[in-house]
């Protein structure tokens, strides 16, 4: 019997990527303004690509790697 994984999605609104990163909406926004999280506009909709989340925690992860 084979468990099926439900499909991440494409796009995140940002309630949705304030939920998967863990982080506030101020700070998504933040981020975004800052060029540290790229997002694309579909009508007057702002939507987080899953690989600019992808993106962003592999950021995190050179960063934190070039601190140790």
């Amino acid at each position: 019997m084979t468990t099926a994984t439900p499909a991440r999605p494409a796009l995140y609104r940002v309630p949705d990527a304030v939920k998967v990163l863990n982080l506030s909406r101020t700070v998504i926004y933040e981020l975004i303004r800052t060029g540290r999280l790229r997002t694309v506009k579909e009508g007057r909709t702002r939507l987080i690509p899953a690989s600019a989340i992808a993106d962003y925690v592999a950021l995190l992860e050179r960063e934190a790697g070039g601190k140790r």
